[in-house]
């Protein structure tokens, strides 16, 4: 995916606009299991994937919780990083080789005091990465596990593909038993 339309995807900016943050980014390709973030470090980095799926994921005592899937179009970041300068909770792995596009929180952020046009677009940003939250959170607490993998069927069908069933079953918050009943059943 080309980086202009993963930026115009958020918010449309003017081209003046859109040229000064297109000069902030360096493409980056890594390879599947490379580490974008690790959990207690303060990351200085902003991703938008081109080509590739990520997971985000944190430890509990027993385990390891997948909770979000980024693929082409997405942006990567660490929101406690990004929001408030603090170390992040999450790790983010890349499922596959990847091509990405990178850019230095600093420099966003000094583009957001610049341009209005930016710091509407970043407004924008949280305003989408809130609501797909917010879906997330409504969906694990109020429905049942298999209307959960149903609904991932439907919204996002290249995971189940694309990403290990161990991963899709933790973030689905069953086990891989549970979710191979769901999938029998579903077929």
């Amino acid at each position: 995916m080309d980086i202009k339309s993963i930026i115009q995807a958020v918010y449309t900016l003017p081209d003046g606009s859109l040229k000064k943050l297109q000069k902030q980014l360096s493409m980056v390709n890594y390879p599947k299991g490379y580490h974008l973030f690790h959990a207690d470090k303060t990351e200085t980095d902003v991703y938008f994937i081109a080509f590739g799926i990520a997971r985000a994921y944190c430890y509990t005592a027993e385990t390891e919780v997948t909770f979000w899937f980024g693929k082409e179009g997405d942006i990567v970041l660490s929101y406690n990083s990004y929001i408030r300068n603090q170390p992040g909770y999450e790790f983010i792995e890349l499922l596959e080789d990847s091509t990405l596009f990178h850019l230095k929180t600093s420099a966003l952020h000094q583009l957001f005091n610049e341009d209005i046009h930016l710091a509407n677009w970043g407004r924008k940003l949280a305003e989408l990465e809130l609501i797909k939250t917010e879906a997330r959170l409504i969906s694990r607490q109020f429905r049942p596990a298999g209307e959960r993998y149903r609904e991932l069927l439907e919204q996002q069908p290249e995971l189940v593909q694309r990403v290990q069933l161990s991963h899709i079953a933790s973030y689905l918050g069953v086990t891989q038993v549970t979710l191979s009943r769901i999938r029998a059943e579903i077929r």
